[in-house]
């Protein structure tokens, strides 16, 4: 395979936590081997802050904070890298519904097992849970390295 030539299309979840900066960088090694182009995707919804008791701040922009975590995840995964074709998108709706979507036609969807969802104890989080049950491709699904696990 020459180096120029670019072959399938793997798909990451990143919310910003540190398992999905782990999965982006699992991706990006996938990448470099298999000439594939990468994709980190980053959904937001608009009123997911607004669940039970939760406080609302008038100046938080999802949207925005979906874009500058998705940008900060990217800069931390891809230093050095300039050989993998990094894309990125971000988009309204359910996590699990927006991955999905975007793995359709994908040869992997790379996840992290956990992201911020409220049930830290969870070996793998219900976004997660629900990709692994209903993508049309397969799944990888990266743990982040816990220093806690060395106990």
């Amino acid at each position: 395979m020459s180096r120029g030539v670019r072959h399938g299309r793997i798909v990451v979840g990143v919310d910003g936590s540190p398992s999905s900066v782990q999965a982006l960088r699992w991706a990006l090694d996938q990448a470099e081997l298999t000439g594939a182009a990468v994709q980190a995707v980053s959904a937001w919804e608009a009123h997911a802050g607004q669940r039970g008791n939760a406080q609302v701040y008038p100046d938080d922009d999802p949207a925005e904070r979906a874009a500058v975590g998705l940008s900060e995840a990217i800069g931390e995964a891809a230093t050095g890298r300039t050989s993998v074709e990094i894309s990125h998108r971000i988009v309204e709706g359910h996590p699990a519904d927006v991955l999905i979507e975007a793995a359709r036609n994908a040869d992997i969807l790379v996840m992290g097992n956990r992201g911020h969802g409220r049930f830290t104890g969870a070996l793998v989080g219900s976004v997660t849970q629900r990709c692994i049950q209903h993508a049309g491709c397969p799944v990888v699904v990266i743990r982040a390295e816990d220093p806690d696990d060395d106990e």
